[in-house]
Parts: structure tokens; C-alpha cells; sequence
């Protein structure tokens, strides 16, 4: 994984987006971007050139799951790595997010180990 690449995530509890960021500068990554919502990540995403996506699921105005398929439907986006995080543990969950093109998939609570774990099985390392 190339530290210096754009990275953007986008969930509507800014907590949590503080949580994820401090794991990526954890393991190197500084240049990170944030958006509350899937509308907001998805017109960032199409803005910009971002080497990793990781989005919440459960968000208001445009879900995890509607802006996932969004990227997947754009040029620019439909093989940007996405990481789909979610409260939601339902495998039915996770094969509708892997069916609609998530590069890998992590269940809220995790740890910063899970976090680099699901990163390097998306980047191959």
C-alpha cells in the first residue's frame, strides 16, 4: 500500500471517521479525506483521484451500499479499492457488498491489527 496515496473515508459519525484516520496514519497514510455521507464521498470520489475508498454502511442521504454501486458504476471509481465497514455482521450483508464490487469488508467494532489485516489482503502485501 502506497502511503502517499489519496485516501477517502466516509461515515456520518465523525468519531468514528477520527478513529479510521488515526489507524491510516498509524500504518504511514497522511493524506486523507473525509465525507459524512455516501453523496458527499461519492462526489469527492468523482472529483478526485483517491487510491482507497473505506466507507460505512449505515449512513443517511446515501448508504454504504448505494454509494458503493455508484463508484462501481463510474469510469473513474469502478476499480478504486473499497472497504465497506459496517455494524452489520448479517452474511447476507456481506455478499451483497462483495456482489456489488467491495474490495474486502470489516464489522464495527475492529481493531487497528484487523484494519492492516483487511488493507493488505486488499493491496496483496
Amino acid at each position: 500500500m502506497d502511503p502517499n496515496m489519496k485516501i477517502l473515508v466516509v461515515d456520518d459519525f465523525a468519531t468514528m471517521r477520527k478513529v479510521v484516520r488515526n489507524m491510516l496514519r498509524q500504518l504511514g497514510c497522511e493524506n486523507v479525506n473525509e465525507a459524512e455521507n455516501g453523496e458527499e464521498g461519492f462526489r469527492m470520489a468523482q472529483s478526485d483521484e483517491y487510491g482507497l475508498i473505506v466507507s460505512d454502511w449505515n449512513m443517511p442521504v446515501m448508504t454504504g451500499l448505494e454509494f458503493l454501486k455508484a463508484c462501481r458504476a463510474e469510469e473513474k471509481t469502478k476499480t478504486t479499492p473499497f472497504l465497506m465497514v459496517t455494524a452489520e455482521a448479517l452474511k447476507e450483508n456481506i455478499i451483497q457488498a462483495i456482489q456489488a464490487g467491495a474490495s474486502n469488508y470489516i464489522v464495527k467494532p475492529f481493531t487497528p491489527q484487523v484494519f492492516e489485516e483487511k488493507l493488505k489482503a486488499i493491496f496483496k502485501e
